[in-house]
């Protein structure tokens, strides 16, 4: 543990987190500060990219190509294949960097992670730029996706330097303390559907913490982790303490879980695979002195209910936002709204009149556009195949099509009707279709909500207290929103986690997360 007058000296010094600010791209200065990211980043399409494992590059011949989902035919970036050699090399550089990073003053952590931050700020709309072309976000998504990311690195460089100042009671005759020691070598396996975001917050908790890992990115999104690594190499991120892995997730990803020199997993993605993780984890190699940890976030089937007490302006806004934001490819994503039958008909005609004026379909480099295309072809034949199961289950009343244009385009679809064990009312199609659910009354709504394997995010719009009293007991998520979309956590205010085969409520962005990368030792001294 450092002085704690040095740690408090750093921290007033900083002064208190704020969420960073979205930018307001209606103001022409910030649209024209885009365009220009826009342009910048085009002029930058197709450079190969390698590996980096103990601060040495590794240039493959064996490559893969990111894309445009928008245009197919574009490639983003050209990215060495890693393979288990590669994968066991990044292990031994991450074990051989912990014996230095782990004993570096948390101060000096902290430093180097906050001006990370500085600099991922002052390229926003570059980091920005590269998500509208490499996952098809639109200007606000990827804004508010480069906005998460600078807040997890301020908000996690402050929260280490409060762990060092965390004081346990004294006994007469001893000097005690309770110290949070870093676990060793981490796999950072992030997903692509918010490729800066938790691909920092992940990476970035663990490394502050002390620890060392190997940051495995997600094949359709390497890009933006690349430009990340990046920015922690040019903050003063000593060689070794992230090692940079690109590759096929079964090769690569099953190397680093398995290893006996991993002491843990930070993992977002499907419940298929965080399964899988949790699985493998649990199974003791030979030299392996510790039990892994696994910290996962598998995603949702979230809903939106609405009573009949409910704003129905806002609430169709609020199950639009949340069903169809990112083309609803979120854990997060309100993929079912329930309704109560007194105001089921009258919520319905809203959302589809809402619907028709603001999903608009098409190039997310164009502002104007609100949903653009999924991330590949693959999700796009998954989510048609649902629609499919959708309309043998409910009504179509809005989109489900796929448009004939370049890109993996799909209208959004919204079925009523649904019936609550329905098949796209159960799993998580991470697509843009919504499931709309008539409930009896409030309780019934709440019930349904509760009625699948997950338990991430939901949101309860009504009225009356004693209602939002009994949902704040009973419906049955890690994040509940009243009054409001199911969407848009803010670091430091929503910790963010969920329950059930969502995962293992990690609360990314709150005051307990850095404690899963840490190990606490009590120490008792005696005096005289």
């Amino acid at each position: 543990m450092q002085d704690k007058q040095t740690v408090q000296a750093m921290l007033a010094q900083i002064g208190e987190f704020k969420n960073e600010p979205l930018t307001n791209f209606v103001q022409p200065d910030n649209a024209a500060a885009f365009e220009a990211a826009l342009a910048k980043v085009r002029g930058e399409f197709g450079q190969k990219h390698p590996l980096v494992i103990g601060g040495k590059e590794l240039w493959l011949d064996d490559t893969f190509d990111s894309i445009n989902p928008a245009h197919p035919d574009q490639v983003v970036g050209v990215f060495s294949k890693a393979g288990k050699a590669h994968a066991e090399q990044a292990i031994e550089a991450a074990a051989a960097a912990f014996e230095t990073w782990s004993r570096t003053p948390a101060t000096a952590r902290a430093a180097i992670i906050l001006k990370a931050a500085a600099l991922m700020r002052a390229r926003k709309h570059e980091c920005s730029a590269w998500m509208v072309y490499e996952e098809g976000k639109n200007w606000l998504e990827a804004d508010a996706d480069t906005a998460e990311a600078i807040d997890f690195l301020e908000y996690y460089a402050r929260q280490i330097l409060k762990l060092e100042l965390v004081e346990v009671y004294q006994t007469p005759g001893e000097r005690d303390t309770l110290d949070y020691l870093p676990l060793g070598v981490g796999a950072v396996i992030p997903p692509w559907n918010f490729p800066a975001a938790i691909t920092v917050g992940m990476s970035s908790g663990a490394i502050v913490a002390g620890n060392t890992i190997v940051l495995k990115p997600a094949s359709d999104a390497p890009k933006i982790a690349w430009e990340y690594f990046r920015i922690l190499r040019e903050a003063g991120l000593p060689d070794g303490v992230c090692n940079y892995l690109t590759g096929p997730g079964a090769l690569a990803g099953e190397t680093l879980v398995d290893h006996p020199q991993t002491r843990f997993i930070a993992f977002t993605g499907s419940r298929e695979v965080g399964v899988r993780i949790h699985e493998r984890a649990a199974k003791l190699q030979p030299g392996q002195h510790w039990l892994k940890r696994t910290i996962l976030e598998m995603g949702g089937k979230d809903a939106v209910v609405v009573d009949e007490t409910a704003d129905l302006d806002a609430a169709a806004t609020g199950i639009l936002v949340s069903a169809f934001g990112f083309q609803g490819q979120k854990c997060s994503a309100g993929s079912r709204a329930i309704i109560v039958a007194d105001v089921y008909d009258a919520l319905l005609e809203k959302i589809v009149a809402q619907a028709r004026r603001m999903l608009v379909v098409g190039d997310p480099e164009k502002r104007e556009n609100y949903t653009g295309p999924v991330i590949s072809q693959k999700q796009q034949r998954t989510v048609l195949n649902y629609i499919e199961i959708g309309k043998g289950e409910g009504r179509l009343v809005y989109g489900g099509k796929a448009l004939e244009r370049d890109g993996y385009f799909i209208e959004p679809a919204i079925f009523v009707d649904v019936p609550p064990d329905a098949r796209i009312a159960q799993e998580e199609i991470f697509g843009p279709v919504l499931a709309i659910i008539k409930a009896d009354d409030w309780k019934h709504a709440i019930a349904i909500a509760n009625g699948t394997e997950y338990g991430l995010t939901g949101a309860y719009y009504s009225a009356i207290p004693e209602r939002i009293a009994f949902a704040r007991r009973e419906f049955h998520v890690g994040n509940l929103y009243i009054n409001r979309k199911c969407t848009g956590a803010l670091v430091g205010i929503h910790p963010f986690g969920g329950f059930n085969m969502s995962g293992t409520d990690s609360k990314a962005g709150g005051p307990d997360y850095l404690l899963l990368f840490t190990q606490a030792k009590s120490i008792g001294e005696k005096l005289g």
